[in-house]
């Protein structure tokens, strides 16, 4: 596949990047890899570090369309998807009411599970009544609502050092959220899927099983390299991973995912099909060198570039801008 059967002329790009969210290093890595992919191409492409006046930035800027490299709040969650439709921007990935929704754990399952998509049961609990006893039995998890990369995520195990019940002074996501969600713990391994949408409609690009080399697959072994191996593609049962496409697809449609996606599994591999749960979808998957989109798109014969020429024309597609506006 070369740029031709992709965007057949050039665009200006603004790529937003940055933020103020947790997830800040991880987007300015995604923005400027994107950045750097598009110049490649022969793109005139604008960095915006997002500040408290992007819009006037954005304003000032007037690109074709907007790459939305932003990782977690503000930037996943429907703001500034919601800025940008006001403004009249054509913009990569989900709209505002998908973003609203996906960002949102429990959101998220009232529009997946009665679809067929399993994922964990759990309920919200106020972190305050952790303190006087548990939400559910040992072990479970703990993940704030709307954040994510494993931001907060606290596994709560029989002899654990968290305290029984936890205690009011043990670091954790209590002492930064109110509320957070608590999900039955699940054994077995990590598995994740994208979704790239195209000319025939969305489809999946295959499944990496990660495997932290310490832990849990956390934040830092999300982003740092060495600390998890990817096995791409993942070295599980072919009716596993047709599962997992087929469900990573499903919840890219019933979400109303663009551009691409990519969503997480646990699989306890003991239990066979039975054992395999969506844990989320992300609307704007990262897109750093240690990213999981562009590897498995390598591994179907996509460049980089490529993919994120992909993302642009889908955007510039859903917007009805595709082939529109000034050259460059």
């Amino acid at each position: 596949m070369n740029a031709h059967q992709i965007l057949s002329r050039t665009y200006h790009v603004a790529v937003l990047m940055g933020g103020w969210a947790n997830e800040r290093p991880v987007s300015l890595m995604s923005g400027e890899g994107v950045a750097k992919a598009l110049e490649a191409r022969g793109h005139r492409v604008t960095r915006i570090d997002m500040d408290r006046q992007v819009a006037a930035r954005l304003a000032e800027t007037a690109p074709d369309i907007v790459f939305n490299a932003l990782h977690g709040v503000p930037g996943e969650d429907g703001t500034v998807q919601g800025m940008m439709d006001l403004m009249g921007l054509a913009y990569t990935h989900s709209g505002l009411a998908t973003s609203v929704i996906a960002i949102d754990k429990e959101l998220t399952k009232q529009a997946l599970v009665p679809h067929g998509v399993p994922m964990p049961g759990g309920r919200i609990v106020d972190s305050e009544s952790l303190y006087e006893r548990d939400p559910l039995a040992r072990p479970y998890v703990l993940k704030p609502v709307n954040e994510g990369s494993s931001v907060g995520v606290a596994i709560i195990t029989e002899g654990g050092n968290y305290g029984h019940p936890i205690s009011r002074d043990t670091a954790g996501p209590w002492q930064e959220f109110p509320r957070l969600l608590a999900e039955p713990y699940i054994r077995g391994r990590e598995l994740t899927t994208a979704v790239i949408d195209g000319p025939a409609g969305p489809r999946a690009l295959g499944v990496t099983e990660l495997v932290p080399k310490s832990g849990f697959y956390d934040f830092d072994a999300k982003y740092t390299e060495g600390m998890t191996e990817h096995v791409c593609p993942a070295q599980i049962p072919p009716a596993i991973a047709a599962l997992c496409e087929r469900y990573a697809v499903d919840a890219h449609r019933l979400l109303g995912c663009r551009g691409a996606s990519r969503t997480d599994f646990r699989w306890d591999d003991e239990q066979g099909e039975a054992g395999l749960f969506v844990l989320e979808t992300n609307t704007q998957p990262g897109m750093t060198p240690l990213s999981l989109v562009p590897e498995q798109a390598r591994q179907q014969g996509i460049s980089y570039e490529d993919l994120v020429e992909m993302i642009v024309a889908e955007g510039l597609r859903v917007h009805g801008r595709l082939g529109g506006a000034s050259d460059g």
